[in-house]
């Protein structure tokens, strides 16, 4: 996704927790990390570029406190142990409405002057279903695509301001559909990767409708904010140990 979205001079970021984590994807691609001779460091300019592992930075960008305004195109954010929702933390409501709450209120500004809330959708997900109890079973999808069978659901959030509130789709959708969505977004083509793009057969159109006026931002009541993830000092361990 990153070589389509530099190919298309669309900017794109990734947010993580320190520089060597396994949540720090780009770390697996050969051509975005160029490993040194140890393979221990990254140290391709894209890779320095693209990839934040400073505290908080998704909130930095989106101009909290002051900070420049430098929301790119697509971005992905992982969140520290301490702000997720494994066992191990318990702060990842306050940090995903944190985040949501600095981009609705973002003094900046896009070169035509539109505000960073009105041209922004928030996709929030999980990366497993966390071992609860599910009452509907995963669909067992035909050949060929059985080589690739669904697991049990995990919940999904679509924010933004040409949402609907309180709007549910009850379509299948998998981690592919957030790749069609990002592809169809920018113009990139639809299942261009050839991996879960291709598979996936929905793309998050449903959610939103682009020729309404977008909703003015109601901010989310949480208990902490910006600030306070920006000033905490908690260590900045992997969301997930297992």
């Amino acid at each position: 996704m990153a070589d389509l979205l530099d190919q298309a001079n669309i900017g794109w970021k990734y947010y993580s927790t320190n520089p060597s984590s396994s949540f720090t994807a780009p770390n697996t691609s050969q051509t975005l990390c160029e490993p040194d001779v140890n393979h221990m460091n990254c140290t391709s300019s894209e890779w320095a570029s693209s990839v934040d592992v400073i505290r908080a930075g998704i909130l930095r960008d989106l101009g909290t406190n002051g900070s420049p305004c430098q929301l790119r195109g697509v971005s992905w954010v992982i969140p520290i142990e301490a702000n997720s929702d494994h066992s191990g933390g318990s702060g990842g409501p306050d940090w995903v409405g944190g985040i949501v709450n600095a981009l609705g209120t973002s003094p900046c500004k896009n070169p035509d002057g539109s505000s960073y809330w009105s041209t922004t959708a928030v996709v929030v997900t999980w990366d497993d279903w966390g071992g609860f109890y599910d009452h509907v079973p995963p669909p067992i999808l035909p050949f060929p695509e059985g080589a690739y069978q669904l697991g049990f659901r995990v919940p999904l959030l679509f924010v933004s301001a040409y949402t609907p509130a309180g709007y549910i789709d009850n379509l299948n959708y998998d981690f592919g559909s957030i790749l069609r969505f990002i592809e169809n977004n920018f113009g990139l083509g639809e299942g261009a990767l050839g991996f879960a793009d291709s598979r996936a057969t929905t793309n998050f159109s449903t959610f939103y409708n682009l020729s309404n006026s977008p909703r003015p931002f109601v901010k989310i009541p949480t208990v902490r904010t910006a600030r306070d993830f920006l000033n905490e000092n908690t260590p900045l361990t992997d969301p997930d140990d297992d």
